[in-house]
């Protein structure tokens, strides 16, 4: 996925990546100071999947600069940043993804990624795991939890699907987004598929009830309610810019 961030000020600049890399440690994006540089680059293909860019720069006009990006890339998914919200309105007549008030959070950036992905599904975060000697690409959102077993990981998908694969848990737990949560030693759910978070355990939307860690029961519990205010607080948002 190409990512650029645009914004005159470097410590804005790297707020911004670091709120990309706290929502993904592997987000990788090209920075530019300025509009002229951004539509340069803007030009080469692959095109820009996603653009944060700072409305107020100096000597520039970020609308214009986005106007112009839409006429080069009408695919790009563009992010406007700002310290205000007065041009909420001129942003979502260019039909932009959202509109972030500095600093930006992972929270804001996950929501502007969660829109880009909705109206290009082909952008969906996936893994690549190693199936026997083949490799399959799995889409994060078709995953249900993961578990270890005799040295293996049992991968559980929506669909009923399961997968055996000789990768670490650890190791695939670097490739997973933050609607993931680990609830013991050996297995991780997707929250978006658990049915009932109980005392001792959770209960996924497939019937599966699955053990939490007894001294962590507390912890994984706020943070499970905390993931579902987060995603009642997007829904909320869902129509707005």
């Amino acid at each position: 996925m190409r990512i650029a961030v645009c914004d005159d000020d470097l410590r804005e600049r790297e707020q911004v990546i670091g709120a990309l890399r706290a929502w993904d440690p592997s987000a990788q994006a090209e920075c530019f100071s300025n509009g002229a540089s951004l539509l340069d680059a803007a030009g080469q293909d692959p095109p820009f999947d996603i653009v944060f860019l700072d409305i107020y720069m100096p000597d520039e006009n970020g609308l214009k600069t986005a106007g112009t990006l839409r006429e080069i890339s009408p695919r790009t998914g563009l992010v406007f940043v700002t310290n205000s919200e007065e041009h909420a309105l001129d942003a979502f007549s260019l039909y932009a993804l959202h509109y972030l008030l500095k600093p930006v959070t992972a929270q804001g950036v996950a929501e502007a990624f969660r829109r880009l992905r909705n109206l290009r599904p082909e952008l969906k975060k996936t893994i690549r795991l190693t199936v026997g000697r083949s490799t399959q690409t799995v889409a994060l959102d078709h995953i249900c939890c993961l578990a270890s077993s005799n040295h293996a990981v049992e991968i559980t998908l929506t669909d009923g699907q399961q997968i055996r694969i000789w990768t670490p848990l650890g190791e695939l737990e670097q490739m997973l987004d933050r609607s993931f949560l680990k609830i013991n030693r050996g297995i991780i759910v997707n929250m978006d598929f658990i049915e009932e978070m109980r005392a001792k355990s959770c209960v996924m939307q497939n019937g599966q009830e699955l053990f939490l860690a007894v001294r962590e029961r507390g912890a994984i519990s706020a943070a499970y309610q905390d993931y579902l205010l987060e995603s009642l607080s997007r829904k909320k948002r869902g129509g707005t810019v």
